[in-house]
C-alpha cells in the first residue's frame, strides 16, 4: 500500500510539472523577448525604428518577391528578410503583414511578361544569376528577382531593392588588374541594410508632412536634361521645386532643402546675402559647385589638350565662413573609370575602340564611418577638385567622400591632354601619385556665422528683414546642415546619343551604374529626415565565412562528425541501457 501511494505521488508530480511546462509555454506566446548575444547586435533593431512600427496604426501589406529554390547566397538574404519582418510584424501589433511569393509563377509566358514589366516600372529589379554546381561543368541560367513591394492605403506601391547598395571587391592591383566582386560579402552588407530600407520606406508611406527640395536657378545651373534622374527621383518622394534665386528671398519655413547643382554664372552679392540668410534662420543646402571648367566632350571633339580654368563663380567667402573651402585644382587617382578612345580602324574603315584608365574619373568612396555614404559602393567622379576645411566656431565638418590612397593634385591652370594618358597611369609615374584620402564631399553641421555680420548698414538691414518678413539674422537662431561637393557631375547624368539621359552615375559604353543616385538621396534624406530611422545605417555585420577550399577537402569527414557520429552514439547509448536493464531487472 505504501508502495502505491509512493507511485500515486511521484506521478502526480510528474502530472502537475508537466502542466506547469504546458501554461509557462502557453503564456510565454503573448510575450516576445530575446537576447542579441552578436558583437554588432545584428538582431537588435534600431531605437528610431522600433518607435516608426510601435505608431503605425493601419494596415501595410509587404510582397516579398526573393523566394524558391535559390542559389545558398540568396536564400541566405531570403531568410534574414523574413526574420526582420517576422520582428516588423510583431512591434507593429500585426499592422505589418508580409508573404513571400514568385510573381506569375502559374501564368502564361506572354501574361507573365506584362506583370514583370509592370512591376520594372514600379522599380522592382531582376537578375540573372548564372550558378556553377560543384564537380559541374554545367552553368545554370536562374532569374532572380531581390525586391519587395510595400503597399499602403491609396498611396503608389515602393519598391524596396534587397540588394546592398554596396559592390565589395576583392584586392587587386589598380594599375594592372580588374576589380572583381566579392558576392559574399557583398550580399552581407546587403543584410546590414534591410533594417534601413524597409524602415525608411515605411517611414516615407506613412509621413504626415513631405519635404520641400526647390532646384535653385538664375546662376546658369544645369539644365533639366542633364539632371533628369536627379528630378525623376525626387519628384516620387518629395515635393520638388524650382527656384529662382534673382527674384527672391529662399524661405526655409518653405523650402526644407536648396539644390545649388553646377552654377556657370558668378554669384552677385545679393545672391550671396539671399543664401547667407536662407542658413542663418535654418536653411539647409546642397552645394555641388564644379569650380574649374574641364568637360570631356570639348577634349573628345577637339581630339587635344585643353586647360582647366577657374569659373571665377564668387561663393569662395561664403563657403570659407561655413568651414569649406574648394581648391583651384584637379583630382587624379589611379583607381578609376575608363574611358572609350579610337586606337585604329577596321578593314571596313569602321573605328576600333578601347577603354583606357581615365585618372581624372576617380572613385570616391567614404572614408570614415558616417551615417550617409557607409555601406555604399564606390561613386563616380568626373574632373573632382579637392576640399579643404577650415576652422569655423560651433560647426563639425565630417568627409563624407574622398579618393583612394594612390592619388595626386593637379594644380590650376591645369592642362588636360588624351595623349599624355597612358603615361599618367604608366608604372614609372606610379611614385607620384602619392597623396591619400583627398575630401571630394564634406557635411558641414552647427550653428553658422553669417558673411555679412558686420557688413551691412542698418538700412539694408532693414531691407532684408522686411523681404524676408524676419530680423536679419547674424548667426543661426537653430542648429542646421549643409553638405559641399566639389564635383556637380557626381548628381548629374550623361546623355547617350541613343537612349538620351542616363541614370545618375553611368557613363556612355560603360554597362554599371555607380552608387551616385543612392548617395544623393542619402543626402537628401539625411537633411530632410526626422524620424530617426536614418541611424540604422550605422549597422554593419561582421562576415564570418568558411573556408571553401577546407570545406571541400574536409567535407567528408564533417559529414562523419554530423550524421554518422551521432547515430553511433545513439546505438551505443541504447545497447548501454539495454545491458544495465537485464543486469538490474533479469529481463
Amino acid at each position: 500500500m505504501k508502495a502505491g501511494n509512493q507511485y500515486s505521488r511521484t506521478k502526480n508530480q510528474w502530472l502537475i510539472l508537466l502542466a506547469a511546462l504546458v501554461a509557462v509555454v502557453y503564456v510565454s506566446t503573448f510575450f516576445r523577448y530575446r537576447i542579441d548575444l552578436t558583437a554588432e547586435k545584428r538582431f537588435s533593431l534600431n531605437t528610431s525604428t522600433k518607435k516608426l512600427l510601435n505608431d503605425v496604426d493601419t494596415t501595410i501589406n509587404i510582397t516579398v518577391f526573393l523566394t524558391g529554390d535559390l542559389p545558398a547566397d540568396y536564400k541566405k538574404l531570403s531568410i534574414a528578410t523574413n526574420d526582420l519582418l517576422n520582428e516588423f510584424r510583431d512591434l507593429s501589433n500585426n499592422n505589418i503583414r508580409f508573404h513571400f511569393e514568385k510573381p506569375g509563377e502559374h501564368l502564361p509566358d506572354s501574361q507573365r511578361l506584362n506583370l514583370y514589366d509592370s512591376l520594372q516600372r514600379l522599380g522592382v529589379v531582376f537578375e540573372q544569376s548564372s550558378d556553377i554546381a560543384t564537380g559541374n561543368e554545367k552553368a545554370v541560367q536562374q532569374l532572380i528577382i531581390p525586391s519587395a513591394i510595400i503597399q499602403y492605403g491609396n498611396y503608389r506601391p515602393v519598391a524596396v531593392d534587397l540588394r546592398s547598395s554596396r559592390t565589395v571587391f576583392k584586392n587587386y592591383n589598380v594599375v594592372d588588374e580588374d576589380p572583381q566582386p566579392d558576392k559574399e560579402a557583398t550580399l552581407n552588407a546587403a543584410e546590414a541594410l534591410l533594417e534601413y530600407k524597409f524602415a525608411n520606406a515605411i517611414d516615407k508611406l506613412t509621413r504626415k508632412q513631405i519635404p520641400t527640395i526647390a532646384y535653385c536657378i538664375g546662376n546658369g545651373e544645369a539644365g533639366p536634361q542633364y539632371v533628369n534622374d536627379l528630378i525623376q527621383n525626387l519628384r516620387n518622394d518629395y515635393n520638388l521645386a524650382l527656384f529662382d534665386l534673382k527674384q527672391a528671398y529662399p524661405n526655409p519655413e518653405l523650402i526644407n532643402t536648396l539644390l545649388i547643382v553646377k552654377p556657370t554664372i558668378p554669384f552677385t552679392d545679393e545672391d550671396k546675402l539671399k543664401l547667407d540668410q536662407y542658413v542663418m534662420h535654418g536653411g539647409k543646402i546642397i552645394w555641388c559647385i564644379d569650380k574649374l571648367y574641364a568637360e570631356l566632350d570639348s577634349l573628345m571633339r577637339s581630339q587635344a589638350d585643353f586647360v582647366a580654368f577657374d569659373r571665377n563663380l564668387n561663393i569662395d567667402d561664403l563657403l570659407f565662413r561655413y568651414g569649406v573651402r574648394i581648391n583651384g585644382n584637379l583630382v587624379q587617382d589611379l583607381n578609376c573609370s575608363k574611358i572609350p578612345l579610337v586606337t585604329g580602324y577596321n578593314a571596313d574603315g569602321s573605328p576600333r575602340m578601347q577603354r583606357f584608365p581615365w585618372p581624372y574619373y576617380p572613385f570616391l568612396s567614404s572614408p570614415n564611418n558616417n551615417i550617409v555614404s557607409r555601406n555604399l559602393d564606390r561613386v563616380l567622379s568626373i574632373f573632382p577638385s579637392s576640399i579643404d576645411t577650415i576652422k569655423a566656431p560651433g560647426i563639425t565638418k565630417t568627409i563624407l567622400l574622398s579618393t583612394d590612397t594612390s592619388s595626386r593634385l593637379i594644380s590650376s591652370p591645369a592642362m588636360v591632354s588624351i595623349n599624355k594618358i597612358m603615361d599618367d597611369i604608366s608604372t614609372e609615374n606610379f611614385a607620384s601619385y602619392n597623396e591619400h584620402y583627398i575630401p571630394v564631399a564634406v557635411l558641414l553641421e552647427g550653428k553658422f556665422n553669417s558673411l555679412y555680420a558686420n557688413r551691412l548698414t542698418q538700412s539694408t538691414k532693414d531691407s532684408v528683414s522686411k523681404a524676408l518678413n524676419k530680423p536679419f539674422a547674424p548667426v543661426n537662431t537653430n542648429p542646421t546642415q549643409q553638405i559641399v561637393m566639389s564635383d556637380a557631375d557626381i548628381v548629374t547624368n550623361a546623355i547617350s546619343s541613343t537612349t538620351g539621359p542616363l541614370p545618375m552615375g553611368e557613363l556612355p559604353y560603360e554597362n554599371y551604374r555607380f552608387a551616385n543616385r543612392e548617395f544623393f538621396l542619402n543626402c537628401i534624406d539625411y537633411l530632410t529626415s526626422t524620424s530617426g530611422v536614418f541611424e540604422s545605417r550605422n549597422k554593419d555585420f561582421t562576415l564570418r565565412l568558411l573556408d571553401r577550399k577546407k570545406v571541400e577537402a574536409q567535407k567528408m569527414a564533417w559529414q562523419l562528425i554530423n550524421i554518422a557520429i551521432p547515430i553511433a552514439l545513439i546505438i551505443i547509448f541504447g545497447f548501454i541501457y539495454q545491458w544495465r536493464r537485464k543486469n538490474r531487472f533479469g529481463v
